[in-house]
């Protein structure tokens, strides 16, 4: 009993290093990307299940980049909230997690020469750029996420771009309106890094870092948060009144008790600790937000 205990605990640090609550950020702008296609006639099952992996792969080992920097540059400490901890709280190795983070780098890269042999080889290039963001983000000499630029970065890569490359790979092209739906996904993952850096101001001021949540201020952050959440669904009712999508878009709108429940919690509370139900409902809008535009997508398509 004692040994099986050991090994759940066990499989659940390596679990944790990934950072599974972040995860969402890459299936649900995969998922989208794959119904606007599908919308509009095209689907291949290996590729989405190709690009799936790819970006969850590539996600992960970011987390694991932005754990290794982060301890490194004696960012994270036990006391330390929202990181997975598994350096200074586990005793798993520095140089084991940097190597793990590689090795999912390499599955990845092998993954997105099937995507670019079944697709194009243009892919290759946005491909490698992509993953040197996502290294470069916590690592090198100037890491993107101690910049003001985190939240722009991070909602064009993984926000926008992630959805234009799914919707590519199934159709070959990029359209205005496959631009136009990819936009709200570009908020809700810029605000996903947002929040993190709201609720990290003290910590990260102490550390050095230059996030815009720290040269605007947090209350200013707060209303950037907040204003970021209203243009996601704003966008939508747009889209659905010039007729870019149906009006079965606007079952995002049942998504909005989330986003209003995490700008409260910014607002009633600056402990870290206490914010962290914010932390939650920003990645929940991000995934509920773009899953319903997809299946409304998906429902355009099989009344069509």
């Amino acid at each position: 009993m004692h040994e099986q205990l050991q090994k759940d605990e066990g499989w659940r640090i390596w679990w944790k290093l990934t950072r599974p609550h972040t995860l969402t950020a890459s299936f649900a702008p995969v998922f989208l990307g794959t119904m606007i296609a599908l919308r509009d006639g095209h689907f291949h099952t290996g590729l989405f299940i190709a690009m799936l992996i790819a970006s969850l792969l590539i996600q992960s080992a970011t987390n694991m980049f932005n754990e290794y920097y982060d301890f490194k540059l004696g960012l994270d400490n036990e006391k330390s909230i929202g990181i997975g901890g598994t350096i200074v709280r586990n005793g798993i190795q520095p140089k084991t997690v940097l190597q793990l983070a590689l090795a999912f780098y390499a599955i990845a890269f092998l993954i997105g020469i099937y995507i670019i042999v079944q697709t194009s080889w243009w892919l290759a290039v946005v491909g490698i750029v992509s993953m040197a963001i996502g290294y470069f983000y916590t690592g090198g000499p100037f890491p993107i996420a101690y910049t003001p630029f985190g939240e722009v970065v991070s909602g064009f890569v993984m926000g926008m771009l992630l959805v234009l490359i799914s919707y590519f790979i199934q159709t070959g092209e990029v359209t205005t309106d496959a631009i136009l739906l990819s936009v709200p996904s570009m908020f809700l993952v810029a605000n996903i890094m947002l929040a993190n850096n709201i609720r990290d101001i003290v910590q990260d001021t102490k550390g050095g870092r230059k996030t815009m949540a720290i040269l605007i201020g947090r209350e200013n952050a707060v209303r950037v948060y907040a204003t970021l959440f209203a243009l996601s669904y704003i966008w939508v009712i747009a889209l659905v009144l010039s007729q870019h999508v149906t009006p079965w878009a606007l079952i995002v709108l049942l998504t909005i008790p989330k986003p209003i429940k995490a700008v409260r919690t910014f607002k009633q509370s600056e402990n870290p600790l206490e914010v962290m139900p914010a932390m939650k409902n920003t990645g929940v809008t991000n995934t509920l937000f773009a899953t319903s535009l997809g299946l409304a997508l998906l429902i355009q398509f099989a009344l069509s």
